[in-house]
């Protein structure tokens, strides 16, 4: 950089800045700045031409005030005038401000860019080094369609200094990151790889950062860097500190280099040439070699930058999982580190371990740590130090130490951190399903989870352990006498009581033989916790005291005065009192048969995926790696109850995905809060057909006058159906496979579609899913639309439909069928989707009863060899199945004063999320499906509504008032329905849409 010369000092500036300093109060430097915005407009208006330096010098003081948090307004073109000067001080001011204070959607961008465009063909490197970080700093669109085609050239040119060279680099890193679509390397793809091999290490530097982000994006494009970069890393690797003296930190050669190198490599697999393999491994044991040396300084720097590369290289070692030797060496190395004195290294190796536990080469070798890693979680004191020291845990147990594990953990569950306990809770149970070789022993962990941490047990735990046991005969009598004397604590957590009600109302029959525990005295036990537990607990219990009558006659008179008292059949709770009423009557009027019949024992459940390792993996999230899967089929060991495999793409996935993601890993968007907008111009025509008027062409989408469509009948249930329904735990849904985390963004997409049927559902990159949706009473149909909006072509292209796990029917409600909410028929859709192709899913829908959760659409698709797997929710609603009811003024304000019990009503005041336009929120209230009713309100500025949701076994009225507030901006929103869930539900989708 050329030396300032003396005249460049600007003393004006250092005087105003002197001022501002000097201020007394906050006052006091408003008024300077003032005077001084006053004097800088008056020379910039002036009739006499300022030279270059005081225009310098002006643009410093507006800079310099702006940076002090006031609006500059002014300046501007004076700035953009500075550009054009030959004096670099004066240009790099120019520059600077433009960077700071120039926004993307400036009407100077034309200029500015043409006086980069002037500077970059100068080749001045001064002046090409400023023009370029401008680009990267203000980084708009607009500047990259103007450059994304120059800079490559610049980059791979040979007369290019090395300092250009490295900011062109930079720079075109900066606009691959914000257009990517606009950044084509195509010819220069080659040669830019080559700068790998370039005798500037600042430039190699600069370059493999481009290349890495270019990988991970197009890596069959790259996969030459691999070779290079390994004979880069191998001359750095080998080399002495002496050899590379300008880039050596504190005795280590290139550290940065050497990270950036090694985490290149993790975005490929493992080199298919022999020599290039040998070399790689060859480095990665120099590597593992000079972490056993001595420390050639004491400096923290020092072991800073040489355990930075170590890790790196542990990293890319998990990577391949192809190496023993390696594999071992690594993991020894970091059990070194379990005890260091800096809990930042003891962290990362915990961190590490867990992923080579994984690994069946070096699963027996992480398992040697065991007791440093008990002690670990033990003494700790940081909370993720612990976290990761449980994680580790649950990676390394398998059958030979499961009960060691198992205990421990349930040890520190007494004593652990809040915000662990329940990842805790869930590994536990995980553990002792997936390696109880005794089941008795199972249910005896089980129980002690729940006395030692109930409050953290969540729904699944419990519902495990109760499947467990149905599925399993010769553990019903040892769990039905376990949890009879747990139940005989004077403090008795409510899931404890949960599953006591089901296995004592199941099996208690087993151990009614000893008169300790006779069927009266289960039924007092059971009965002794009833006023104590919430309103579900005591439904099930009603349903244990029902099964009572039907395996222990003896008790029916003691049941049957429990059932007929009012606090039972005149409960205010409508599920309580409906219970207790029916259930007296069955056992009144019913014979022993029908009993028999109506109450015999429930069937196993079917064999899946365990609903609490599907839990653990949602809690986890995306880009989690601290806790391999344990189901990967790595090792031996399968889950009771045959619970579900992963695929060995998905196992492979895990794999590569220990410490860096896979090159495509990212490109759905799941990590960010909003899907990428960035997306090639060929794609807008992929829905086209999406917004017509008409359907998709269909020949079974022909429309009647009569009614809806002529084929849309109820769903059947065949092998292409899925029965969705309002629980975890279906008998008809297929075996779940590793979910994808639902997209942060669902419930955003999901708004978007609660006043409209048509639209783009999402997009990223790679994907766009349009839909296209009609409804008519309880029917519906869905036309999916699939775009590839990428010219490379979708296999194995699958989609299910599924629903979230919620409060399980199957357990809580015995007497009763399941009760589906949804039935949803999907039609298979094409393995491939080829390059900017698009097709097309129907699915015919079914609304049963009243939900509030809407299904999952679940996609999977291989692009490039790397997996996709995204999940998000479908548009469908309950307000979907309005019917539109006309109504006059009378009629609406009697039906609404009809329903007037408070349960029936939901109201909610909120602030105006959206413009308060009138036919806006006309449109909206029609697009929710009711009829909108004019002139019924006495207010005029209020809008009413009327409909009637249709379902299978019911009708719910619906009526809703809309006052909306101009001066406050606010609405107050209240839906009166003549079913409680209903109004709540709705109150609450309508609540986002104004």
């Amino acid at each position: 950089m050329p030396a300032v010369s003396k005249g460049d000092g600007m003393r004006g500036l250092a005087v105003f800045i002197s001022d501002i300093r000097n201020c007394k109060s906050k006052e006091a430097e408003i008024k300077r700045i003032n005077k001084e915005l006053a004097n800088i407009r008056s020379k910039f208006k002036g009739d006499k031409a300022l030279d270059g330096y005081s225009k310098k010098k002006y643009v410093c003081k507006l800079l310099f005030i702006f940076l002090l948090g006031h609006d500059i307004d002014f300046g501007h073109m004076e700035a953009v005038n500075l550009l054009s000067s030959n004096k670099y001080t004066e240009k790099q001011i120019g520059y600077l401000f433009i960077s700071v204070l120039v926004n993307s959607n400036s009407e100077l961008i034309r200029l500015i860019n043409n006086a980069i465009k002037n500077d970059l063909s100068s080749r001045n490197p001064t002046f090409m080094c400023l023009a370029l970080h401008c680009i990267a700093n203000v980084g708009s669109r607009e500047m990259a369609e103007a450059f994304a085609s120059e800079i490559p050239r610049i980059l791979v040119a040979g007369d290019t200094m090395d300092s250009v060279k490295q900011s062109a680099a930079l720079c075109l890193l900066r606009l691959y990151k914000t257009s990517p679509d606009l950044v084509l390397m195509g010819e220069w793809t080659s040669r830019v790889v080559h700068l790998l091999n370039d005798q500037h290490m600042g430039v190699v530097t600069a370059a493999i950062s481009l290349i890495t982000c270019l990988s991970q994006k197009n890596p069959d494009e790259f996969k030459t860097c691999v070779s290079l970069a390994v004979s880069r890393l191998s001359r750095i690797v080998s080399s002495a500190s002496t050899d590379l003296q300008d880039y050596t930190y504190y005795f280590v050669p290139a550290p940065w280099l050497s990270c950036k190198l090694l985490r290149l490599l993790q975005c490929y697999p493992p080199p298919e040439d022999g020599a290039v393999k040998g070399r790689l491994v060859e480095c990665l044991e120099t590597i593992l070699n000079k972490a056993q040396e001595p420390p050639k300084s004491k400096k923290v720097q020092h072991s800073n930058a040489k355990n930075a590369i170590l890790f790196e290289a542990i990293s890319l070692i998990i990577h391949y999982d192809s190496e023993p030797n390696l594999l071992v060496r690594a993991c020894n190395q970091l059990g070194q580190f379990l005890q260091h004195r800096e809990t930042n290294l003891r962290y990362l190796a915990l961190e590490s371990m867990c992923t080579l536990a994984s690994s069946e080469f070096s699963h027996e070798a992480v398992k040697t740590h065991i007791e440093t890693v008990i002690n670990a979680l033990k003494t700790e004191r940081d909370v993720s130090v612990r976290q990761r020291a449980a994680d580790l845990l649950y990676a390394m147990c398998d059958r030979s130490n499961a009960k060691q594990i198992v205990a421990e953990m349930l040890s520190y569950l007494e004593t652990a951190d809040y915000s662990i306990r329940e990842e805790m809770v869930l590994k536990v149970a995980i553990l002792a399903e997936k390696y109880a070789v005794d089941y008795s022993w199972y249910v005896d962990t089980i129980l002690n989870l729940i006395r030692i941490a109930g409050d953290y047990v969540s729904e699944e735990v419990w519902y495990r352990v109760i499947q467990i046991v149905i599925n399993r005969d010769d553990v019903q009598g040892y769990a039905a006498k376990t949890v009879f004397e747990a139940l005989q604590a004077p403090a008795c957590h409510e899931n404890m009581v949960k599953v006591g009600g089901y296995i004592l109302g199941e099996f208690g029959n087993l151990i009614a033989g000893d008169p300790r525990s006779s069927p009266l005295v289960q039924f007092n036990l059971l009965h002794s916790k009833f006023h104590l537990c919430s309103v579900p607990t005591r439904a099930l219990l009603l349903s244990a005291y029902i099964k009572f009558i039907n395996l222990f006659p003896e008790t029916k008179a003691t049941i049957q005065e429990v059932l007929r008292c009012d606090s039972q059949i005149r409960n205010s709770d409508v599920e309580l009192q409906q219970r207790a009423v029916e259930y007296l009557k069955l056992s009144s009027i019913a014979s022993t048969d029908v009993l028999a019949t109506v109450l015999e024992e429930m069937p196993p459940f079917p064999e899946r995926e365990s609903s609490i390792l599907a839990k653990l993996k949602k809690k986890k999230g995306p880009g989690a790696v601290s806790v391999p899967d344990l189901e990967d089929g790595k090792r031996e060991g399968g889950e009771l109850n045959g619970g579900g495999e992963r695929g060995p793409d998905s196992a492979a996935m895990s794999a590569s995905n220990a410490s860096t993601p896979s090159p495509s890993a990212d490109l759905l968007g799941m990590r960010s809060a909003a899907p990428m907008s960035a997306a090639p111009t060929s794609a807008g025509s992929l829905l086209v057909d999406v917004f017509s008027e008409a359907g998709p062409a269909a020949p079974s989408a022909a429309v009647n006058d009569d009614g809806f469509l002529r084929d849309l009948e109820p769903p059947t249930e065949t092998s292409g159906s899925l029965l969705v329904e309002g629980c975890g735990d279906s008998d008809s849904a297929p075996p779940s496979e590793d979910p994808a985390t639902l997209l942060s963004e669902a419930d955003e997409l999901l708004n978007k579609f609660v006043c409209k049927n048509n639209g783009v559902l999402f997009e990223n990159q790679l994907l766009q899913i349009g839909i296209k949706s009609e409804y008519r009473q309880n029917l519906g149909r869905m036309y999916l639309f699939y775009g590839n909006k990428t010219s490379v072509q979708f296999a194995s292209f699958t989609t299910t439909v599924s629903c979230p796990g919620e409060l399980q029917s199957h357990i809580l409600s015995i007497l009763r069928a399941v009760c589906f909410q949804l039935n949803v028929q999907t039609k298979p859709v094409e393995p491939v989707v080829e390059g900017g192709a698009q097709i097309q899913q129907v699915l015919n829908i079914e609304c049963l009863t009243d939900f509030s959760e809407a299904p999952l659409l679940n996609i999977k698709f291989r692009y490039g060899g790397a997996l996709q797997n995204l999940s998000l929710k479908l548009p469908v609603t309950i307000n979907k199945f309005f019917q539109p009811t006309e109504m006059t003024s009378h009629d609406f304000f009697q039906r609404w004063k009809q329903l007037s019990q408070p349960q029936q009503e939901a109201q909610k005041i909120f602030k105006a999320n959206h413009s308060m336009d009138t036919e806006v929120l006309k449109a909206k209230l029609l697009g929710l499906g009711t009829a909108l009713l004019d002139d019924v309100d006495p207010n005029p500025e209020n809008y009413v509504c009327a409909g009637v949701i249709q379902t299978k076994g019911q009708q719910v009225g619906c009526l809703l008032r809309l006052e909306p507030n101009g001066q406050a901006q606010m609405y107050r929103l209240t839906l009166r329905c003549s079913k409680d869930s209903v109004s709540l539900r709705l109150c609450e989708l309508l609540a986002q849409q104004f």
